[in-house]
């Protein structure tokens, strides 16, 4: 049995963050997490996509970002079960949690942070025949190394910030990148739209709109794509086409905790703390929501915080808690236990 006080479910930026949070607090934690490494979609999915909105940062790349939080949570040595699933809970009369994972491995908390951002996702496919048989030939959902695309035609499919942000990056990496949309307007940031349209006016990005990719070819590889352009087909040879559609996503077991689910996210109050329907379990980042709700990692640090400071409230009825500047108090025990941290975290990696 692994006993913490905070036991944080997801170990994307939110729940990263939220380990500092609570370690200023003297509040230990404990994460879980179905994917084998630290960091959620940012490892999983965009390691190598820039982050413009983290404040400080100009520019960060993704696992570049995740890397920072685990150096900045060593010193709290938090735990973690990695590459196991949260699938059942249940509350003690004492207000305790039990949670088990798909493994059977059981923790007990005092407060339970579900942190599952998107929760576990499925890339959006175009309806194109034969598509499955050239995943992994050709056709990829998302873009981990950008390096594997150097030198190489790609064409994207989208009108997203996605499309338009790796359209961007792998302009200067790709031997010759094409962008489809099936819409002449795209839903992306304007600053993004812009970019994509100084680079098709520098020759390089095709920009093909309004389109449609309706077929693909060749025999053990991806060797071409056929689109739809307003109505007149026409063939375009490629090395890989990467359909960037978004996201599926399901909460998992989650959704059967008894939880208020609203549109496929946890209903919390954000006027206190984040907390759900069930009192000792909170929702932070992208996987709650609540009026107003933005689904920014930044926004998912505030809630990280506020949720914190309602753990140690409840904790410890009564004990008035002094906020302190870091710059002023400074981090405890930061340089006593970095070694034994080191450890824990890099074993986590590993």
């Amino acid at each position: 049995m692994i006993e913490t006080d905070i036991l944080i479910i997801g170990a994307g930026p939110t729940g990263l963050f939220a380990v500092f949070e609570a370690g200023l607090l003297k509040l230990k934690c404990h994460i879980i997490d179905g994917l084998p490494q630290p960091g959620g979609q940012l490892t999983e999915l965009y390691p190598k996509k820039p982050i413009f909105d983290i404040p400080g940062f100009p520019s960060v790349l993704a696992g570049d970002l995740v890397h920072n939080l685990m150096e900045q949570i060593k010193q709290f040595q938090p735990g973690f079960t990695l590459g196991e699933v949260a699938e059942k809970i249940e509350k003690l009369e004492d207000g305790t949690f039990i949670v088990t994972t798909n493994k059977g491995t059981e923790h007990k908390a005092k407060a339970v942070a579900i942190a599952g951002g998107l929760g576990s996702f499925e890339p959006r496919k175009p309806l194109i025949e034969d598509i499955e048989f050239y995943e992994e030939k050709g056709v990829e959902y998302f873009v981990k190394d950008p390096e594997k695309f150097r030198h190489k035609r790609i064409v994207i499919a989208g009108g997203g910030d996605s499309a338009l942000d790796w359209s961007i990056f792998l302009a200067d990496v790709a031997k010759e990148v094409t962008l489809i949309h099936r819409r002449n307007e795209f839903r992306g940031a304007l600053d993004s739209v812009e970019k994509v349209q100084e680079l098709k006016h520098a020759g390089k990005i095709h920009l093909i709109t309004p389109a449609e990719v309706v077929g693909l070819n060749g025999s053990e590889h991806l060797e071409s794509i056929d689109i739809d352009e307003n109505g007149a087909h026409r063939n375009i040879k490629t090395d890989y086409f990467i359909p960037l559609f978004g996201l599926t996503p399901k909460l998992g077991p989650i959704a059967h905790w008894g939880l208020e689910i609203e549109k496929n996210a946890i209903v919390v109050n954000n006027a206190l703390d984040y907390q759900t329907n069930i009192e000792g379990i909170y929702a932070i980042g992208d996987v709650n929501t609540y009026p107003g709700k933005l689904k920014l990692i930044l926004c998912g640090f505030h809630e990280a915080t506020l949720m914190c400071q309602s753990v140690y409230n409840k904790l410890n009825p009564g004990k008035k808690y002094v906020l302190k500047y870091t710059t002023v108090s400074g981090v405890d025990g930061f340089d006593g236990t970095r070694k034994e941290a080191e450890k824990a975290v890099v074993k986590a990696i590993d």
